[in-house]
């Protein structure tokens, strides 16, 4: 058994991500033979495949913020103004680093995202922002910054979150903090959760007769390496620090929703996420309707006052 490349299998075994389950089984899916020789064996989820742009989707150094700084000796806004609103997209798969703004190959980067946002926020051309926002999530890292940036964004000037048409855990997590969030029929909102995957190799070894010793310094070094079976120890811990992110991520959501979905009924949904007008039910959505129209109709609202 031969890892192919370990950079990848690093940003997607055993580490927290907040992405919904069925792209994680679908990433895992499409990626596996080219991380590992002969692929990787999924369970659980039903796999969804999810590219930002398909199916007529439109496209719409972190410290220091050098990326932002770019377009500043440009003398550029990193971001198209519309009558005064600022459009932002938040779409395909959520990394925390990237030097780009909008997506790039499929990917939006909190660190676009950040640039973006500190501009709209100083810009006295930018009346309101709205946050074109299709995605099933990604990476935690970075998430929760970005959340109260835009929640910091929604206190000065008007925001909207326009779903086109899914935002699934960290993708919610960015919806959330919006004054508003409105959502098609056929969108989904929620998944507010935490999810990691681990890769047990041991058993391919074995069969190819691969023996691998593990040579650590303290006692929980190896703890969850792919070379054995993950013991149970282990696994719970794992369990107990995905479930604290949970809880981390139900009251960011609390704060930002308020009384329209509080950390308690965030928790209650046990990460399920909900469809158009069964997630303005449950409290994650303010609004079904067609994005181009919810779109025209914030524009207006924001010259008019």
């Amino acid at each position: 058994m031969t890892i192919l490349r370990p950079e990848i299998a690093a940003r997607l075994f055993d580490t927290p991500l907040m992405v919904d389950a069925r792209k994680a089984s679908a990433i895992a899916a499409a990626l596996g033979g080219r991380i590992v020789e002969g692929g990787v064996m999924v369970l659980g989820a039903e796999a969804i495949e999810h590219i930002a742009f398909s199916g007529g989707r439109p496209s719409a150094g972190r410290v220091g913020d050098r990326l932002g700084r770019a377009y500043d000796r440009e003398g550029l806004a990193p971001f198209d103004l519309v009558d005064g609103v600022a459009v932002i997209p938040v779409e395909g798969t959520l990394v925390h680093k990237g030097a780009y703004v909008g997506s790039y190959s499929g990917r939006t980067s909190y660190q676009g995202l950040q640039s973006q946002i500190v501009r709209a926020a100083r810009s006295d051309a930018v009346k309101g922002v709205a946050f074109e926002v299709d995605s099933f999530g990604g990476e935690v890292a970075g998430a929760f910054e970005t959340a109260d940036m835009i929640a910091g964004l929604s206190k000065l000037k008007p925001t909207i979150a326009i779903l086109t048409d899914h935002a699934l855990s960290a993708g919610y997590l960015l919806a959330a903090p919006a004054r508003q969030v409105v959502l098609p029929e056929t969108g989904r909102a929620g998944s507010i959760g935490v999810i990691t995957l681990h890769a047990d190799y041991s058993e391919r070894l074995a069969k190819d007769g691969v023996r691998v010793t593990i040579l650590a310094a303290g006692a929980h070094k190896a703890d969850g390496n792919p070379f054995e079976p993950l013991p149970d120890a282990v696994a719970g811990r794992i369990r107990a620090e995905l479930e604290s992110m949970r809880q981390t991520f139900a009251g960011a959501v609390g704060r930002y929703r308020g009384a329209r979905l509080d950390r308690g009924r965030a928790l209650a949904t046990e990460a399920q996420d909900y469809r158009g007008s069964e997630a303005v039910a449950v409290g994650l959505a303010d609004a079904v309707g067609p994005a181009n129209d919810a779109f025209a109709a914030f524009v207006k609202a924001v010259n008019r006052g």
